[in-house]
C-alpha cells in the first residue's frame, strides 16, 4: 500500500520518538514542579522552545505550545482579535474563503459572539490572494488579517511576504496558518506576526503544535488556569510533545531545500503523466506557486469518493480534500471559492507526497488512469 495523504498526517519519525522517550519515562515530571524531576522537564521544555524559535526566526518567549494546529489557529484568531477588541474597540477581521476550517470557524465565532464584521478576500481561479485587495479591505478598526501560507487542499502558496508588507504599514497583526507549509517552505522572515504549526504534519505525534506570536502582539488566552506559557495557554505542558515537535521541525528544516526540489520534480512528472493519460483530468491550484508535494485534480464525469475506492483497490491511498472535513457530502469550500462548479468540485482527488520521496510515480499515475476509467465505465 502506498500512502499519498501526507497533508492529512505523517508517520512519527524514529528520531522524534527517540528524543521524546526520556520525557515519557525517566524525566516525566511536571515542568512547574520545583524538584529535580520537574526541573529536568522544565529545562527540556525551555530547550525545545528555543530550538523552535531559532527555526522560525523568533524569540523563545514568542512560542506557545498547543495541542495542535486547530488550537493554534483558534488561539491566534480569537486571542488576537478579542485582545484588540478589549484594548481599542476593534471589531473587524480580514481573511479568505479558502482558509482551514479552524480559521473560518473561529472567525464565524467572532462574528456571532462578539459582533465582529468579517471581510472575505476573494481568490482567483488558482486560489491565489491578491495583497492589493487585502490593502483595500483594511480599516482603522481591523483587529487581524489571517491568510494561510499554503492551502491544504490544492497546495497553492500565497505571497505572505507581500501581504505582511501591506499589514505592517497599517500596524495590523497578520496571522499565517503555516501548518501545510512547514518542512516545504521557508518559515523565518516571512513577516508574520503570528504563525501556526502542527507537529503531525512534520513527523511529530498528533496532539502537538504551536503558535508563534510576537511579544508585542496582545493575546487574550482561551484557556484559563495555572497561567502556563506566560499566561497565554494554561495547562500542564506536554514536555515530550514539545521535544518531539522541536526535533521534527529541525529535521524538516535541515532537509527542506534539497527535499523540496527532488519531490517537486517527481510531482511535476506525475502531474504531466496523469493529465496526458486522463482526458477529463484538470489540475487544481496554482500550477507554479504550489507546495512541492501537492498534486490535486478534478475528474469530471466521476465521483471523487468512487475514484478513491478504486485507487485503494490498486494499492494507492489518497484523499478527496481536507481530512478535517471527513464525512461531509458538501463540495470543497476551497474549490467553490475558486469558481469550480459544485458537481465538478465533488470529483476532486488530492495526492500529497512524503518527504524523502525519490522514486518516480509512474505506477501511481497509471493507477489513477485505470481508476478513473473504471468509475466512468460504471456510471
Amino acid at each position: 500500500m502506498l500512502y499519498l495523504d501526507h497533508a492529512a498526517t505523517t508517520p512519527v519519525r524514529p528520531q522524534v520518538l527517540e528524543a521524546m522517550m526520556p520525557y515519557l519515562t525517566r524525566w516525566f515530571g511536571n515542568p512547574s514542579s520545583h524538584h529535580t524531576v520537574g526541573e529536568a522537564a522544565a529545562e527540556a521544555l525551555a530547550d525545545a522552545r528555543a530550538r523552535v524559535a531559532r527555526v522560525l526566526g523568533m524569540r523563545a518567549g514568542d512560542i506557545v505550545f498547543t495541542s495542535g494546529g486547530t488550537e493554534a489557529d483558534n488561539l491566534a484568531v480569537k486571542g488576537i482579535a478579542v485582545a484588540a477588541m478589549l484594548q481599542r474597540g476593534a471589531r473587524h477581521v480580514v481573511t479568505t474563503p479558502i482558509e482551514h476550517e479552524a480559521v473560518l470557524e473561529s472567525v464565524e465565532h467572532l462574528a456571532r459572539v462578539h459582533g465582529f464584521e468579517v471581510t472575505m478576500i476573494p481568490v482567483d481561479g488558482n486560489a491565489r490572494v491578491d495583497p492589493d485587495i487585502v490593502a483595500t479591505a483594511l480599516r482603522d478598526d481591523t483587529a487581524l488579517v489571517s491568510v494561510g501560507y499554503a492551502n491544504n487542499e490544492v497546495g497553492t502558496v500565497q505571497d505572505v511576504g507581500a501581504t505582511a508588507a501591506v499589514t505592517r504599514t497599517r500596524g495590523i497583526p497578520l496571522h499565517v496558518d503555516a501548518v501545510q507549509a512547514a518542512g516545504w517552505l521557508p518559515l523565518a522572515a516571512i513577516g508574520a506576526d503570528a504563525l501556526s504549526l502542527a507537529g503531525h504534519k512534520l513527523g511529530a505525534p498528533k496532539g502537538t503544535g504551536l503558535l508563534a506570536v510576537r511579544g508585542r502582539i496582545p493575546l487574550e488566552p482561551l484557556l484559563h488556569g495555572g497561567g502556563q506559557e506566560r499566561g497565554r495557554r494554561s495547562g500542564t505542558e506536554d514536555v515530550a510533545g514539545a521535544v518531539g515537535l522541536a526535533t521534527a521541525l529541525e529535521l524538516a528544516e535541515s532537509e527542506r531545500q534539497a527535499d523540496a526540489a527532488a519531490v517537486a520534480a517527481l510531482r511535476d512528472a506525475f502531474v504531466a503523466r496523469v493529465l496526458a493519460a486522463v482526458p477529463s483530468a484538470r489540475l487544481t491550484g496554482d500550477p507554479v506557486h504550489r507546495l512541492p508535494a501537492s498534486a490535486s485534480f478534478t475528474f469530471a464525469g466521476t465521483g471523487g469518493e468512487a475514484v478513491l475506492l478504486e485507487l485503494e483497490r490498486r494499492g494507492v491511498v489518497s484523499s478527496s480534500g481536507s481530512a478535517c472535513a471527513a464525512g461531509s457530502d458538501e463540495p470543497s469550500h476551497v474549490l467553490l471559492a475558486m469558481g469550480v462548479a459544485p458537481e465538478v468540485a465533488q470529483t476532486a482527488v488530492r495526492f500529497t507526497l512524503p518527504h524523502g520521496l525519490r522514486e518516480p510515480l509512474d505506477a501511481v499515475a497509471d493507477a489513477v488512469a485505470a481508476s478513473v476509467a473504471a468509475v466512468q465505465s460504471g456510471m
